[in-house]
């Protein structure tokens, strides 16, 4: 089994302490320009994997925000180049533009499929980075997938979203059932199977909770990896919006209570509640968490409209984080700590995404003029949004960097979704 987990053969671990090769925010931040070849195999197994290992790894690239992705009919290179400094021709990847270039082959033998990842930079003709790893030759994408994130430590020191998973709901007919993925909408599985099941959360652990009619009435059910779902909070009250703290230890949700909407704490199996707002009559709801676990973004219209707030985790010094808008809802903490992302209703009665700065209260625009566009939720990592948009008519899911740049549809084998989450 140890076989084919990975090797990275370049960087001893001491080296991802330093400074990262591309810083990916600021000001002076741009898209390295990058020249991909379609991968090289080196056997029979290795060119029948090619094509499913290329789609994923290439969308891997597109979607980072890191590259600017040559296109590969501009290149001039021989096809059959090598992978090594001595078989490449540089002139010819400098004449399209790349700065940098990426080799990668193939192969397999006895079950077993084998990647190899090279990279250079053009100007200098250097190899600066190489790692290799090996799946079950069933598994080209979780291949591509892992050399892909490779890349990404090298780059920018940090994980990459690309070896996370998905988890959200996807309509049929009347029905609505909770399915899980990889992070590009592929090997999608479903949770549930029939009746309406709704604003799912995904655990670190690969545990699910969400609501479910089930039983006729709006319980939450916690469901573990290749489990049973089992309920965990069904008294008859509408119980919705479970987030999962980040140690995975406790659960926040909003539960209705006559004519309001509450806000409580349990541990991760519903024992222990606690109700941690108490607004008569208003409707507190959409909790999420901070980094840390210190402190809770939420939903309330106690001001009149629905806006952000942001309170300590035991409910105590709630305060308004939002004051543009009147209807500001579905926050999302990033996991870097500063900015939470929510789905606003703009001045023409469409929604959009936008993050507020935690600390200043700064709004920034991410989408606009492009269908409606809601429920954001960030990568692991804090540098990605996945978001439903209606932009290709409808429901679809979408990523994009944190400032907005970059949108790109997942390519989900088969149908769209709709309330994302995510999770390492």
């Amino acid at each position: 089994m140890k076989a084919l987990l990975l090797s990275l053969l370049l960087l001893p671990l001491a080296a991802f302490a330093q400074a990262p090769v591309i810083q990916i925010s600021g000001a002076n931040f741009r898209p390295l320009p990058l020249a991909y070849p379609a991968p090289q195999a080196v056997d029979d197994g290795g060119k029948k994997a090619t094509a499913d290992f290329d789609a994923p790894f290439l969308f891997d690239l597109r979607a980072s925000g890191l590259f600017q992705v040559l296109d590969r009919a501009s290149f001039t290179a021989d096809a059959k180049e090598g992978i090594t400094a001595g078989s490449i021709n540089f002139a010819r990847w400098t004449d399209v533009g790349a700065e940098s270039l990426v080799k990668v082959q193939l192969g397999a033998e006895g079950g077993t499929l084998r990647g190899e990842l090279r990279l250079f930079n053009v100007g200098s003709g250097r190899e600066d980075f190489k790692a290799s790893h090996a799946v079950p030759a069933s598994e080209p994408r979780q291949l591509a997938h892992f050399l892909a994130d490779a890349l990404y430590r090298h780059l920018t020191r940090e994980p990459s979203p690309f070896l996370s998973r998905i988890v959200f709901v996807r309509k049929a007919r009347d029905n609505r059932d909770v399915w899980t993925a990889d992070w590009d909408g592929h090997n999608a599985r479903a949770l549930t199977s029939g009746g309406i099941n709704l604003l799912p959360a995904l655990g670190t652990d690969g545990t699910v909770a969400y609501t479910s009619y089930r039983k006729g009435q709006p319980d939450l059910y916690l469901q573990k990896a290749g489990g049973e779902a089992q309920a965990i909070v069904q008294n008859g009250q509408m119980a919705t919006g479970v987030a999962f703290s980040p140690d995975g230890k406790r659960i926040a949700y909003a539960q209705a209570q006559g004519e309001s909407t509450q806000l409580y704490l349990a541990n991760t199996d519903g024992s222990d509640p606690k109700r941690i707002t108490d607004t008569p009559y208003g409707i507190n709801s959409s909790p999420t968490w901070s980094p840390d676990g210190k402190r809770i973004a939420f939903v309330s219209n106690r001001g009149g409209s629905p806006q952000i707030y942001v309170m300590n985790a035991d409910g105590t010094n709630a305060r308004r984080l939002t004051f543009q808008g009147n209807y500001n809802q579905t926050p999302d903490w990033s996991p870097r700590g500063d900015l939470i992302a929510f789905t606003a209703r703009d001045e023409r009665n469409a929604f959009d995404l936008f993050t507020v700065n935690v600390d200043t209260g700064k709004i920034s625009r991410l989408t606009q003029d492009q269908g409606n566009n809601e429920e954001p939720v960030f990568s692991p990592n804090g540098r990605l949004i996945l978001f439903s948009s209606t932009r290709t008519g409808a429901g679809q899911l979408f990523v994009m960097t944190a400032e907005g740049n970059n949108p790109l549809a997942l390519p989900m084998e088969k149908g769209g979704g709709l309330t994302p989450d995510w999770a390492p």
